[in-house]
């Protein structure tokens, strides 16, 4: 099988690349830690209104309805800029949720406003799993076994990646009960999960990238740095883990199976930390410091591999389905 994106969908990718630089992402990601969100919010409803936050959501909430490869050509691009804010909420894991349920009250409630990147939205899938920055969601929504509230946010928990705020919630509104919930819920995660690979992927290939300029412009001994022979290697290192990750996320993307998806996580979490840290090695001192935009990434890669699925959780989920293919 030959995964290949069409070319309406480079075309989409393509502009959604210059929407976020346009935006100018690093500053956005810098101000989102501090709390200032009107810059992100502004890109957000911006992607919105490219058709990239409502891919998830049916035609009959007013989204686009679209295959769930057009989803995970978005969220790559959102790892790419390291569009700050609960995207992956917003737009995989609670439209999977709630579209899951038989009551569309709730879809019909809030999904319309997600589409239009009007409203954002954040999810806990237990009562012990923190919030993506709960304070500027108008939607927080709570999984606590077979029962979804609505919730409110408590005092802020600290992220290895300021820009990504966690909070504690605590249930307010029941929604709906029952084992409809706990299916719902697992769609959910699953569309998390893969959503979460696709940003890694992204993340990893803008790591590769400004690595790559940044060796053409660094001078040591009278020449660029990536002329030395094991620059090289360790970047055609870095490409080759992403390119291998790629067809693992398009598979899964076509085939969402709870394994299929585990894999794509597994791979793109392992290319996009090997990348984080051969970017890191690269770069040299400088790449340690805040001020360097590189960390914005780095940092971003470091907690979203424990996102939605630890890697071993992942391997386990992997593991239990090659001994049982059938529960897969």
């Amino acid at each position: 099988m030959r995964f290949a994106l069409s070319p309406e969908q480079r075309d989409f990718a393509d502009s959604l690349r210059k929407m976020s630089e346009a935006a100018g992402t690093p500053g956005v990601i810098r101000a989102w830690a501090e709390g200032e969100h009107d810059g992100g919010r502004a890109l957000i409803r911006q992607l919105a209104e490219a058709g990239a936050v409502g891919l998830a959501i049916d035609e009959a909430h007013d989204g686009m309805g679209a295959e769930t490869i057009d989803s995970v050509v978005a969220f790559t691009e959102f790892g790419r800029a390291a569009v700050p804010g609960p995207l992956v909420e917003t737009a995989a894991a609670i439209p999977a949720l709630l579209q899951a349920l038989p009551d569309s009250a709730s879809a019909e409630r809030w999904l319309g406003a997600f589409a239009e990147g009007r409203t954002l939205g954040t999810l806990a899938l237990s009562p012990e799993t923190p919030a993506l920055d709960a304070d500027t969601a108008e939607v927080i929504l709570l999984v606590d076994g077979d029962r979804l509230y609505t919730a409110r946010h408590t005092a802020a928990v600290r992220s290895v990646d300021r820009a990504r705020r966690l909070f504690p919630v605590a249930a307010e509104d029941l929604l709906a009960e029952g084992d409809s919930v706990r299916a719902a819920a697992a769609a959910a995660f699953d569309a998390g999960a893969l959503a979460t690979a696709a940003v890694l992927l992204g993340a990893g290939r803008a790591m590769l990238d400004t690595s790559v300029a940044y060796v053409r412009q660094r001078h040591q001994f009278g020449k660029p740095i990536g002329q030395y022979q094991a620059i090289k290697h360790h970047l055609a290192n870095a490409l080759i883990g992403l390119e291998m990750a790629q067809p693992l996320l398009f598979n899964a993307a076509l085939t969402p199976t709870p394994r299929d998806i585990s894999a794509a996580k597994i791979a793109c979490a392992e290319a996009a930390y090997r990348t984080a840290r051969i970017a890191l090695q690269v770069h040299g001192a400088i790449g340690y410091t805040a001020e360097c935009d590189l960390s914005l990434w780095i940092t971003k890669v470091n907690a979203l591999q424990s996102a939605w699925g630890t890697t071993d959780f992942h391997r386990s989920r992997v593991a239990a389905a090659l001994r049982d293919p059938e529960a897969a």
